[in-house]
């Protein structure tokens, strides 16, 4: 037989960590989520030697159903959770997943190559690379006599 510690709050405590991170995703350069948003991704954004990289985690979501875009500084990462197929009955349901319509937008630094963005979807988790402009280095000038 397992014992299992009873904890009272472990529910309760995560309506506010829900409730925080979609709305005070803008802290941390997120504009949030748009009104029409249904739900908000959870997002890890690491700063590599050459490179940012943005993973989400978007279980159940098609590729195709995943759109990435990049416009004056924003990248927005946007698509849809659809919901499996449903049977109209009588029976008692409970439906604790999300689905519908997400939405997060995040601001990029200027060291950030726009022209070399790139996205891959694996198993449910979405990682966008945006590489970081090569550093430009002082140069020294030569001074020759005349």
């Amino acid at each position: 037989m397992n014992l299992v510690r009873f904890q009272p709050w472990s529910v309760a405590d995560l309506i506010p960590h829900d409730f925080n991170r979609a709305n005070t995703a803008c802290l941390n350069g997120d504009y949030g989520q748009t009104p029409s948003a249904n739900w908000v991704p959870a997002v890890d954004i690491i700063e590599e030697k050459d490179s940012y990289v943005l993973r989400a985690d978007l279980p159940g979501v098609r590729c195709e159903d995943i759109e990435v875009s990049m416009d004056d500084g924003v990248l927005d990462v946007a698509g849809e959770r659809h919901i499996e197929g449903q049977e109209d009955n009588d029976g008692l349901r409970r439906i604790e997943r999300v689905s519908g319509h997400f939405h997060r937008r995040f601001s990029l630094p200027e060291t950030a190559d726009a022209e070399r963005i790139a996205a891959k979807s694996t198993n449910g988790i979405l990682e966008v690379t945006i590489p970081k402009l090569p550093e430009v280095q002082p140069r020294r000038i030569t001074v020759e006599a005349a």
